[in-house]
C-alpha cells in the first residue's frame, strides 16, 4: 500500500487513505472535488521531489524546483511517470517522430541500408546542419514579409509610421530607428530616398549612438525576421500572431519541396521510399511497409521500430503521420504519443500517473485505452488515473471517489473500495455511474442552415454538409476522422462564429478569474465608492500592490546552487495588498477576503449589479467553485473552456463551436452541461459541438457522424439526421455504441 496521512494540498481535508500498488485505482468525483491535489499534487509531487533529491545540488540547479507537499506522511511510494495532457510545446522542429523516438531509428536504418550510401543517421536529420535543406533550415517552408505590412508610408516616423507591435512612438524600439540619425522622423516615408529605405528595412545589425549610449540598429525587416519568424507561431502572443499572420506569407519550401532535407538526404531509398516519404506516411500504413523490410543487418532495430509504430497504431494514433508537428496535437493526442514511450519499457514497479487519458477518444477507442492501462498494470506497475468516464471506472481493481463537493466542499474521501461497492454506496459518482441520457423527442427545427461545400483540408472526402441553424449539432466520429477539420477548418473564423477550445488563457501568474471576466472592474468600483477613494488602489497590479512582492503574493527566492523557492510574501503574508488597502472594507470584507471567496460564496456577497451578472454566468458554467482570485495557470482545460463559454455568454445571435465541453466534467456536471447549451440555443443561438460522449450526442437535436475510421479511413459523411435514426438504422461505430449506451448496455 501507498500509504497517505494527513494530507492538506490545496482543498484537502486532513485526507488519510491507503493506495494498493500494483493495481489500477481510479480516482473520481466532480470537478474541483481534490482528485488532482491527491493523486498529481501530492503522490506524484512527492516522489518526484525525493528522486530529484537523490542529485547532487549542482544537478539540482538546473532542475524545477519542486515544494513539498502539505502532507503528515507519505510511505511506499515508488517513482511515479506523470502521462499528462499538457501540449507537447510550440517547437516547429519537434514532430511526432522526434517526440517518440521513431524517426531516430528510422533515420539509423536509412543510414545502415539506404542506397546509394550518404551517411551516418544525422545526415537523416532536418534538425542537425548536416541534413537539414540550407534555404528552409529545416522547417519545410519559407517566410515572406510584405514591407508593406510593416509600416505607412503616408506618415514620418513621429508620426507612427511603423506598424509593427511593440514600436509605438517613444518605445525603446520605436527610439533606435528614430535616434539612429539615419534618417529625419519628420519627413514621411514616401519622400525617403531608395538608400533610406534600405537602410530602414534591410541594412544589417549596425552599432548607433543615441544619446551617448551606443545601441545595435537592425533594419525592420531584419529585425522582425529574427524576434518574430524565428520563433513557432502557436507560441506567440495573439495580437503578435495576428500582425504575423498579416504581413508574413508563409510558402512551402521550394528547394525541398516540404521535406525538410536536403537533396542528399532526399537521394537515399529505402524499399522505394525516401525518409521524408516514409515519415509522410499514414503511421498505420509506415508500420506496414517497415513490417514487409527486408534487411537481416538491421533486423533488431527495424522490430524496435515496428513495435513504436505498433504500439500508436493500438493507442488510436494510427492515423497520424511521423512528420506531424507537435504542437498541433490535442492535450489527449499528446498524452497518448507520451504513452507509447513507456508501454515497450522494462521498467516495473513503476507508479504511472494518467490524467484523464479517455479525452479525445471515441467509445470504440476507449476499449483500446483500458486494455493498454491494464497491461501496465500486469507488468507489475501502480497505475493510478483520474478519470471521469464509468468505461474506465469500470475497470478499475480500486476506486477512491472525493467530495462530497468542490473546492471547499470538497476534499474528503465519499468512497474507497471496488466498483461493485461504489453502485450500492450514496457516493454522488456511484449513483450516477448507470445514469443515461434518452434521445431527444422532440428535436427543435432549424431556421435555416450554414452550408458547407467540398472540403478537403487534411483528410476530408470533398465533403458537403449542412449545420443547421438554431439548434444542437453534434459532430462525432472516431478520433482522427477529421471531426476537427471540418468544424475548424470550414466553420471557424466565419462571421459570427464564437470559438469556444481548451488552449491555454495567455496571461501572467498574476491573472485570475476576476481579472480575466472583468469582474474585478465592478469589485473595484463597489470598494472605491464605499470608501471615498481611488478604484486604482484595490488592483494589485496597481497603486494598492504590497511592495514586497509586487501584488503576487508570494517572493521567489534564488538559492544559486539550490532550487528555487516560493515562500509566501511576509509583508502582506500572501494578500497581496498595503495594509492601508487592507483597512478599506466592503460590507465587513476588505479586498483581500473578497478575492479568496469562491464564485458561490461571492454571488451570495454580490446580490445585484453587473458583478452578480458575471458571477451567475460563471455558475452557469459550473464553475461556482473557482477561487476568484486562483491563478488561471492552475485551471485545467475543460475549466478553460468553461470559463471563456461564460465571458462569450452574453453574445447572441452568433454561433457558438465548443471542442470537447466535457472534459474534465463529472457524470452528474454533464446534466448541467446539457442544460446550458440548452439555454443558448433557446436565445436564439446555434450551438456546434464536437464531443464523444453518448449523453451528449443523445441530447442532439441534429448529429453529423464522420468515418467509418482515422485518418485516409475517415474524412466521408456516414449519417446526418437525428440521435433517434441513428439508433433505429445507423450502422457505424457511433450507431452502435450509441445503441448499445441508451439500451443500457454500454
Amino acid at each position: 500500500m501507498i500509504e497517505i496521512r494527513g494530507a492538506r494540498e490545496n482543498n484537502l481535508a486532513d485526507v488519510s487513505l491507503d493506495v494498493p500498488k500494483r493495481r489500477l485505482t481510479v480516482f473520481t468525483g466532480v470537478s474541483g472535488s481534490g482528485k488532482s491535489s491527491l493523486v498529481f499534487g501530492t503522490i506524484a509531487a512527492e516522489s518526484r521531489r525525493l528522486i530529484d533529491e537523490t542529485y547532487t545540488a549542482f544537478i539540482q540547479s538546473f532542475m524545477p524546483g519542486r515544494n513539498r507537499p502539505d502532507v503528515d506522511a507519505l510511505r511506499n511510494l515508488s517513482a511515479a511517470i506523470i502521462v499528462d495532457q499538457e501540449r507537447m510545446g510550440a517547437n516547429s522542429r519537434s514532430t511526432v517522430g522526434t517526440a517518440t523516438d521513431a524517426h531516430t531509428m528510422l533515420r539509423i536504418v536509412f543510414s545502415r541500408v539506404g542506397t546509394p550510401y550518404v551517411g551516418p543517421p544525422h545526415v537523416f536529420g532536418f534538425n542537425n546542419p548536416d541534413g537539414m535543406c540550407p534555404e528552409c533550415e529545416g522547417l519545410g517552408r519559407v517566410s515572406d514579409i510584405d514591407a508593406t505590412g510593416l509600416v505607412d508610408p503616408d506618415r514620418s516616423l513621429n508620426e507612427g509610421a511603423i506598424t509593427v507591435p511593440g514600436y509605438t512612438v517613444g518605445s525603446w524600439p520605436w527610439q533606435t530607428i528614430a535616434g539612429s540619425g539615419l534618417f529625419d522622423p519628420d519627413l514621411r516615408l514616401k519622400e525617403f530616398t531608395d538608400a533610406q529605405w534600405d537602410d530602414l528595412l534591410r541594412r544589417p545589425a549596425t552599432k548607433v549612438k543615441i544619446g551617448g549610449i551606443n545601441v545595435t540598429y537592425e533594419g525592420l525587416l531584419v529585425r522582425v525576421r529574427r524576434t518574430y519568424l524565428s520563433k513557432d507561431r502557436e507560441s506567440l502572443q495573439p495580437h503578435i500572431r495576428a500582425f504575423v499572420d498579416r504581413a508574413v506569407a508563409f510558402a512551402t519550401c521550394p528547394a525541398c519541396g516540404g521535406a525538410r532535407l536536403n537533396a542528399a538526404a532526399l537521394s537515399c531509398r529505402v524499399g522505394g521510399r525516401t525518409i521524408a516519404e516514409c515519415s509522410a506516411m499514414q503511421i498505420s500504413d509506415l508500420a506496414a511497409f517497415v513490417r514487409d523490410l527486408d534487411a537481416p543487418s538491421v533486423a533488431p532495430l527495424i522490430a524496435g521500430l515496428g513495435e513504436t509504430l505498433d504500439s500508436l497504431v493500438e493507442i488510436g494514433l494510427g492515423y497520424l503521420s511521423l512528420d506531424r508537428e507537435s504542437g498541433s496535437l490535442s492535450g489527449g493526442e499528446a498524452q497518448r504519443v507520451k504513452m507509447v514511450r513507456h508501454l515497450g519499457s522494462s521498467l516495473s514497479d513503476v507508479t504511472y500517473v494518467f490524467d484523464e487519458p479517455t479525452v479525445g477518444l471515441h467509445p470504440h477507442d476507449i476499449q483500446r485505452m483500458n486494455d493498454l492501462l491494464l497491461r501496465l498494470r500486469d507488468k507489475g506497475n501502480t497505475v493510478l488515473v483520474v478519470e471521469h468516464k464509468p468505461e474506465v471506472i469500470e475497470i478499475a481493481d480500486h476506486v477512491v471517489d472525493l467530495g462530497p463537493g468542490a473546492g471547499p466542499a470538497g476534499g474528503r474521501i465519499c468512497y474507497e473500495g471496488d466498483v461493485a461497492g461504489l453502485r450500492r454506496s450514496d457516493a454522488l459518482t456511484g449513483r450516477y455511474l448507470d445514469h443515461r441520457v434518452s434521445p431527444r423527442t422532440p428535436v427543435r427545427r432549424s431556421r435555416g442552415a450554414i452550408p458547407i461545400r467540398n472540403a478537403h483540408r487534411h483528410n476530408l472526402k470533398d465533403v458537403s454538409v449542412d449545420i443547421p441553424l438554431g439548434v444542437l449539432t453534434v459532430v462525432t466520429g472516431v478520433a482522427g476522422s477529421g471531426k476537427s477539420s471540418l468544424v475548424h477548418g470550414s466553420l471557424t473564423g466565419q462571421d459570427g462564429v464564437v470559438l469556444v477550445d481548451q488552449s491555454p488563457i495567455r496571461g501572467s501568474s498574476r491573472s485570475n478569474p476576476a481579472t480575466y471576466t472583468g469582474l474585478l472592474d465592478p469589485i473595484r468600483t463597489a470598494f472605491a465608492k464605499a470608501n471615498g477613494v481611488k478604484a486604482a488602489l484595490f488592483s494589485a497590479n496597481s497603486e494598492g500592490a504590497c511592495p514586497g512582492c509586487r501584488g503576487i503574493g508570494v517572493v521567489y527566492t534564488d538559492l544559486a546552487m539550490m532550487a528555487g523557492v516560493a515562500s509566501v510574501c511576509e509583508q502582506c503574508e500572501g494578500r497581496r495588498y498595503t495594509p492601508e488597502v487592507l483597512t478599506y472594507r466592503l460590507r465587513g470584507k476588505n479586498i483581500s477576503e473578497v478575492l479568496a471567496m469562491s464564485v458561490t460564496e461571492a454571488r451570495e456577497f454580490f446580490p445585484t449589479g453587473q458583478a452578480r451578472r458575471v458571477l451567475d454566468r460563471l455558475l452557469d458554467v459550473g464553475l461556482g467553485y473557482l477561487g476568484l482570485g486562483q491563478p488561471l495557470t492552475t485551471l485545467s482545460g475543460g475549466e478553460r473552456q468553461r470559463l471563456k463559454l461564460a465571458i462569450r455568454m452574453a453574445d447572441r445571435g452568433v454561433t457558438y463551436v465548443l471542442d470537447e465541453p466535457t472534459s474534465g466534467l463529472h457524470l452528474a456536471d454533464v446534466d448541467q452541461l446539457l442544460a446550458l447549451l440548452d439555454r443558448l440555443v433557446d436565445d436564439g443561438n446555434t450551438v456546434v459541438v464536437i464531443e464523444h460522449h453518448q449523453a451528449v450526442m443523445a441530447h442532439a437535436d441534429w448529429l453529423i457522424d464522420l468515418g467509418p475510421g482515422a485518418g485516409h479511413d475517415g474524412g466521408r459523411v456516414m449519417f446526418t439526421g437525428t440521435p433517434a435514426d441513428l439508433v433505429a438504422h445507423g450502422d457505424s461505430l457511433t450507431a452502435r455504441h450509441l445503441r448499445a449506451y441508451v439500451g443500457g448496455t454500454a
